[in-house]
């Protein structure tokens, strides 16, 4: 795991991204006076079904949820019958 400051960072991304993109680095962690701030890795480390669908069985959506799409539209936009 390679650790850069956030100038380097900065001046260097493209870099960065290719030696994730090559798999020569799994992550590599960004600095900010010193101390870790953020992570860069592949977006292969988090598959698909891993970051999609977490709220899944959580509510259920009512077949008529378009029902109110005039109404809504009009609260954003104002009338549209001029």
């Amino acid at each position: 795991m390679q650790t850069v400051n956030m100038l380097e960072a900065k001046s260097t991304l493209s870099r960065l991204v290719d030696l994730i993109e090559q798999g020569a680095e799994r992550e590599i962690v960004i600095a900010r006076n010193g101390r870790p701030a953020a992570r860069l890795v592949s977006i292969n480390a988090f598959p698909l079904q891993h970051r999609l669908g977490i709220a899944k069985g959580q509510f259920v959506v009512p077949d008529n949820i378009d029902a109110h799409n005039d109404e809504v539209a009009t609260l954003f936009l104002g009338s549209l019958s001029a």
